[in-house]
Formats: structure tokens, sequence, C-alpha cells
């Protein structure tokens, strides 16, 4: 099992989003930045300097949450191994699959991943649009949700359909924004998760979850082998206090 993160969980009913300069570094932390980054690229030519958005301040007024984002690169990330540097905060959307019984869908990373075996929801860094002029709002976040949950266990809905559960702030202040999904029986969810495993083998691919199984709490955690993302336990035990409340 993972070792536990103090992770925040942020009820919230509407999800305000706003775009500001990403932080302005030093000389010396850029450098610093890009000689980690040289470092990683060199040992792992697959990583890719591409586009994502970093949370730079979350504030909330009783059930709103105002989220200010800012555009960067995953070359900023390398900041985490420089000493003394910014806190770099990632902004991530996953979407739980519920099955008929109430239980999420929870998927394991395959070898081929940079966190092979570890188990979390289906979802991925959020990514800037592409235009300067377009909006980063719920809407987009949603978007950005169903195309992860298609990608990865092969569900395809519609991203109005879903609704937001919560959101997380974990290790590094990263911000997750976590939607649910409308009920499937676990049968068909199994079957679209085998179709895409097939799908992508078959095109000479790994897919990016070697397994999927449904949970229904943080306690059902425990009998799961291997490690989980820290927001998984708080996530499942809120979830499951609002069913009871329901």
């Amino acid at each position: 099992m993972s070792a536990q993160q103090a992770v925040e969980v942020l009820a919230a009913t509407r999800l305000q989003l706003v775009e500001t300069e990403a932080p302005a570094l030093s000389a010396e932390h850029e450098d610093a930045m890009d000689r980690v980054w040289e470092q990683a690229t060199r040992a792992n030519p697959s990583l890719f300097d591409g586009p994502t958005a970093v949370c730079t301040a979350l504030a909330r007024q009783g059930q709103a949450v105002e989220l200010t984002w800012a555009r960067t690169t995953y070359r900023r990330f390398a900041l985490r191994r420089v000493p003394g540097a910014p806190v770099v905060s990632s902004v991530f959307v996953t979407v739980a699959q519920p099955v008929e019984d109430g239980r999420l869908v929870i998927g394991r990373m395959s070898e081929s991943t940079a966190a092979p075996g570890r188990w979390q929801l289906p979802g991925g860094n959020v990514e800037p649009p592409q235009q300067p002029a377009q909006a980063l709002d719920e809407a987009e976040l949603r978007r950005q949700g169903a195309k992860e949950l298609a990608e990865e266990v092969g569900v395809h809905t519609d991203p109005d359909d879903l609704t937001l559960l919560a959101l997380t702030r974990g290790e590094n202040g990263n911000i997750g924004v976590h939607y649910l999904a409308p009920v499937l029986p676990e049968r068909t969810v199994r079957a679209q998760f085998a179709g895409l495993v097939d799908s992508e083998i078959s095109q000479g691919r790994t897919p990016e979850l070697d397994q999927i199984t449904p949970v229904e709490s943080a306690k059902a955690l425990e009998l799961v082998d291997g490690q989980h993302v820290d927001y998984l336990a708080p996530l499942l035990d809120r979830y499951t206090a609002g069913r009871s409340d329901e």
C-alpha cells in the first residue's frame, strides 16, 4: 500500500477557473530546471515537454471553488528536484465510473507508464486550450475527463453527463478535479475495457491500464495488490459518506 498522505477533500457544487501568468523563475532556478530536464530526457527519451496547466491559487467560499491556473509545460515539474525551488502544483482531472452496486472502477497503471502497478481513477493532467483565446472552464474539464475515460477504460460517456464529485489537494499542492459518470453494469465496463486492451495490443501499443476492478470503499483498497495514488482513499471515503447520506 502507498504511504498515507495528508490529502484535503473539497466538496464543491461550482468550480470557476481563472487564468493567470505562470510565476516567474529566477535565472538560477530556470537554469537548474533546464539541467534536470535535460538529464531526465537523456535517461528517458520518451519524455515530452508538452503543454500542461499548473495551479497557482485555490480559494473557496461555501460550496464554490475558484482555481487560478497558468499555462506551462512538463519541464517545469523538474523544479520538484531542485532544492529551494518554488512549489509546482499540477492540475488533473479524473472520472469515477460507478457500477450497478455503487462501487467505483479503479485501474492499475501498466508497466509502460511512469508509475507501474499504481491504482488510480481514470484521468490525466489537464491540458490548457490550444488557443490562448480559448477558455479553460468546467465544460472543457468534463470533455478532457470523458476523453481519458474512453482512452483508458474504453467507456464512452457524454461529457455533459458527468457531475462534479469533489476536488482534492494533495502532495505538492496538486489539485484533482474529480467527476462522477452515470452508472453502468459491471459486465459492460469490463467488456469495453477488454475490447480496448485487445485493440491497443493488436496495434502494437501497450494499454495505459493493465487491470481494472470496482471498489466500494477506502477499506477495500487493503485487498488490492499494489500502491495507490494519495487521493484515492480519502476520495472513496467522501463518496461512501455521500451515498450513506442519500
